[in-house]
């Protein structure tokens, strides 16, 4: 099937020579950009027919890509008892929960959160999956992947693990891990059941052992082994805050990276979330072995965790995708916020002109592709797989905004949501709503599943999870005298 876009305001096209096109068209044969231009748009042979797409008062950009999530973590948004708790005081307190989990609420979060990334903008999702509760199937990141393809999403899941439970010094309950035997197990299961290493894949896995405090060295060396036997990518949390630094230094002797180091965890098939805490040297020892950070603006914020050092980052060659984290941390599965967290961020971290509108937008579409090793997405050119987003630029949030529209995109709050999005040619969402799914009944069954977990968690623990964590604390000393 042949696809003609035309009549678009301005294309970006995010290829090797950034250019931005005016009036322009795009062909799409079967799940591939065929050719595009400005002006007169080509018509179809003799005795063929088109379907065309009218992008008249449209921003097309290419697909962006997420390069870290927890989409579970949908069902734990705004939860009260964690909302002003940093990183550890959250985790302890959202394990309590999680270890309530069921294929059902896998499925129905991952349905929420892939949702939201199509209409606003995001075609390939990078998932970290890691929580198996000991009473349910080991089969959840199946659910997942079944998820993405009843949207048609383009699906990166990691196959994430936990095997350092509190018993053995670690911060998970130990009823949520499971033993680098039964891991293992199960990662050379959905390797072999699910991976697909061809151009324009729908599906790619990667291996993912937690994070250095909920890990043992032997399941981060034997998960390296088994990547790179299959031709799988690998990925971790990694110096996202000063209390896993503190922990690295107090458990292995040393920072985190180089305990990744030490594990065999540095190279070009290797990528990190958060990156919040590395030095130069650090930084310089990831741009030489290819090594590559998920930047999560939002969730580094709303935890209180930093602001990654991304600008440096990117003068040294280190690869860096965007990416919106778990759904409980940011609270969002937004990429256009995401995108304007990142152009805002480091004009504090770092300058003003730290990171302009448009590098911010490379990180989401070119750095993101190079951070899972993608050369089929992360543009609009021909060869390149059709993913393909357009932007209504018809709205009150942008009048004023004509002057640069692609800006507009990371300054402003007047687009939403997607107008149309093409994943690998197939059209996902069509006039503002998913083709997959009904975002109303989905709300309504999420919000159902969600408020059962809790309820579970809370019969269970007693905790008051619906209560907020600070209490009292919450107004300062001298606001209670006054």
């Amino acid at each position: 099937m042949t696809t003609l876009i035309k009549n678009l305001s301005l294309l970006v096209t995010m290829d090797d020579q950034a250019r931005e096109l005016r009036d322009a068209w795009i062909v799409v044969e079967g799940p591939a950009i065929s050719s595009l231009g400005t002006g007169t748009p080509p018509r179809p042979p003799s005795g063929e027919s088109w379907t065309v797409v009218d992008g008249r008062g449209a921003l097309a950009i290419p697909g962006m890509v997420n390069t870290h999530h927890h989409l579970y973590q949908t069902f734990h948004r705004a939860v009260p008892m964690v909302q002003d708790a940093k990183l550890f005081d959250w985790l302890l307190g959202l394990y309590e929960i999680w270890r309530e989990l069921r294929p059902e609420d896998v499925r129905v979060s991952a349905l929420v959160g892939m949702g939201e990334l199509l209409l606003t903008g995001c075609t390939t999702i990078a998932d970290h999956f890691y929580v198996f509760p000991k009473q349910q199937t080991s089969r959840l990141l199946d659910e997942t992947i079944e998820s993405a393809r009843q949207l048609g999403v383009r699906f990166h899941p990691s196959r994430g693990s936990m095997s350092r439970g509190k018993s053995q010094g670690g911060l998970p309950p130990d009823d949520v891990v499971q033993t680098p035997e039964a891991i293992l197990a199960d990662s050379e299961r959905v390797i072999a059941a699910y991976h697909d290493p061809s151009p324009f894949s729908m599906c790619r896995l990667a291996l993912a052992p937690c994070s250095p405090f909920s890990v043992t060295d032997d399941l981060l060396v034997e998960s390296a082994r088994m990547a790179r036997k299959h031709g799988v990518r690998l990925h971790t949390h990694l110096a996202e805050t000063k209390d896993e630094e503190q922990f690295c230094i107090e458990t292995h002797g040393c920072r985190p990276l180089a305990y990744m180091e030490k594990v065999g965890w540095l190279g070009n098939d290797v990528w990190y979330a958060h990156g919040v805490y590395l030095d130069d040297a650090e930084l310089e020892l990831m741009a030489r072995t290819g090594t590559g950070i998920a930047h999560c603006p939002t969730s580094n914020l709303r935890l209180g965790s930093g602001i990654a050092p991304i600008p440096r980052a990117l003068d040294l060659g280190v690869p860096v995708g965007l990416a919106v984290d778990g759904s409980a941390s940011n609270d969002a599965s937004d990429m256009i916020r995401e995108l304007q967290s990142c152009t805002l961020v480091h004009r504090v971290g770092t300058s003003v002109d730290a990171m302009p509108a448009r590098r911010a937008l490379w990180l989401a579409t070119r750095g993101g592709a190079r951070v899972l090793g993608r050369d089929d997405v992360g543009s609009i050119a021909p060869g390149m797989a059709a993913d393909i987003v357009l932007f209504d630029l018809d709205d009150l949030g942008l009048a004023g905004a004509v002057h640069d529209p692609v800006a507009a995109l990371a300054l402003t709050t007047g687009i939403r949501h997607a107008r149309w999005v093409m994943v690998n040619g197939r059209v996902v969402v069509d006039n503002e709503r998913l083709v997959g799914a009904d975002a109303r009944e989905l709300t309504k069954r999420a919000n159902e599943l969600a408020s059962a977990m809790v309820a579970r968690a809370h019969e269970r623990t007693g905790l008051p999870f619906l209560t907020h964590s600070a209490g009292a604390a919450a107004v300062s000393p001298k606001e209670r005298r006054s």
